[in-house]
């Protein structure tokens, strides 16, 4: 039977099917030097793989470059989120209080919440995570996919249903939507999860109902846990992961996708579920399992963590493709924007440390500063790069989720509750700006054909 078929279609119709397939991977081939012909920005980005400018933000910058005397000149990477470094975001926090709530009042509303606006946003949120029975019996617990990320969209989509207004694109109501998107995604997640514990894994069904007064890291582990319990340390860590994972500016792949279909008109539920579709994918939200996997098969070869030159030579072997997926990458290694630094990465970094020592997982940490300090020389002299490469954040966010005991496949799912508060405020900034539609140009390359009688056709 087919390959590609998801039920026995006979064999006649198999191989047709499969006579189909192969037409259209044929068909559907374009001559690459077109590309260099028309110059076309191949993933929206010119020759130098800058970001073809498609829009103008107030949210958040992604600074990589600084300018002087008209020379771009690479600088350690720096993020801010409504015009604040989120370096002094999370470490201006003198009362060492969460700051993920904090940090979504910014990104929504464009400022710092004062003491009662955050206490009273801090409320509001808690007040709207609960779930309904009546949506996790009808929703969650039926049918539950075995990837979390479409369980995630089958719940975002579904609440459509649930809302007594869900067409109403208009500010206060799609404000309204935000704040519950917000709020519900990490039970939806967690309970998401249970629901593929025991449909797919077989095992005993436990629900743990959330707990009033919890910041949303809070929440997540106090679900998770089967006793509840966790330390400040763990839950502090968390925190920074998912105020860092908030925003990271309006041409990621997830958030133009929210752009784009928010500028069509439509329901925030299918927007949000769009961006969704888009965070799943390996190049995006899913990278971090890559890193997780990667060092799984490192630790199998290269068992001696303090055998650095094992080490270098294991590295150098997945460059030239003759390990691990014979992709030929160091995945965690590299940025779209970054090159001295990812911001992200830096302060990641710092907390899997604390993390690793209070988890007595040192040793586990030494090993990914290794392959991080190693990787990032091999790679420049492989390519011969004249910029220096530098870790991104998905290098350490698998090792802390890891140490946190989060199963890999909330992974994606952890992005998606800390990354919709971006979405939100980019939604909400295109519904304010009242933008056109957004529709770039595709060039047709084919040739013109006269219609045949299918009598004629050959």
């Amino acid at each position: 039977m087919s390959n590609y078929s998801m039920m026995d279609l006979g064999e006649e119709l198999n191989e047709k099917f499969d006579e189909l397939v192969n037409h259209c991977m044929v068909s559907g081939e374009i001559d690459q030097s077109l590309y260099r012909k028309y110059d076309v920005k191949r993933g929206l980005r010119d020759s130098n793989g800058k970001g073809v400018l498609t829009g103008l933000t107030e949210v958040s910058d992604v600074k990589a470059v600084e300018v002087i005397d008209g020379v771009s000149k690479p600088i350690d990477g720096e993020l801010y989120f409504q015009g604040i470094n989120v370096i002094d975001l999370i470490h201006g926090n003198k009362a060492k209080r969460f700051m993920f709530e904090e940090a979504t009042y910014l990104l929504l509303f464009g400022r710092l919440p004062h003491q009662d606006e955050l206490e009273s946003f801090i409320r509001i949120l808690g007040d709207l995570r609960e779930l309904s029975g009546q949506f996790v019996r009808d929703v969650i617990m039926k049918a539950p996919p075995a990837n979390l990320m479409n369980a995630l969209q089958k719940c975002i989509v579904l609440l459509y249903s649930y809302d007594e207004n869900p067409d109403d694109i208009s500010v206060p109501n799609v404000l309204r939507q935000s704040l519950q998107l917000i709020a519900k995604m990490p039970m939806m997640a967690v309970y998401s999860y249970y629901a593929y514990r025991h449909f797919h894994l077989d095992k005993t069904l436990v629900v743990r109902p959330p707990k009033k007064g919890l910041s949303t890291a809070e929440s997540i582990l106090y679900m998770l846990r089967k006793d509840g319990v966790y330390t400040e340390l763990e839950a502090k860590v968390l925190d920074v992961a998912l105020v860092l994972h908030a925003e990271h500016g309006g041409g990621n792949n997830s958030t133009f996708t929210n752009h784009v279909v928010t500028s069509s008109g439509t329901d925030t539920y299918s927007a949000v579920a769009a961006s969704m579709s888009s965070l799943k994918g390996p190049k995006h939200g899913g990278a971090n399992l890559k890193v997780m996997q990667m060092f799984q098969d490192l630790k199998e070869h290269c068992p001696d963590y303090a055998d650095e030159e094992t080490i270098r030579n294991y590295l150098i072997r997945i460059l030239n493709k003759e390990a691990f997926d014979g992709a030929g990458l160091i995945y965690g290694m590299g940025h779209a924007v970054y090159t001295d630094s990812d911001p992200r990465e830096v302060i990641l970094k710092r907390y899997a440390k604390h993390l690793s020592e209070e988890k007595q997982q040192q040793d586990e940490f030494m090993l990914y500063d290794t392959v991080e300090r190693l990787a990032a020389g091999l790679i420049a002299e492989r390519r011969h790069l004249l910029k220096p490469i530098c870790a991104n954040v998905d290098f350490y966010s698998g090792l802390v989720y890891s140490m946190l005991g989060i199963p890999t496949e909330l992974f994606t799912p952890i992005f998606a509750i800390s990354r919709i508060a971006g979405w939100s405020a980019h939604r909400l900034e295109e519904l304010v700006n009242k933008g056109k539609i957004i529709r770039p140009a595709y060039m047709y390359v084919g040739t013109h054909r006269d219609y045949q009688d299918i009598h004629d056709r050959t």
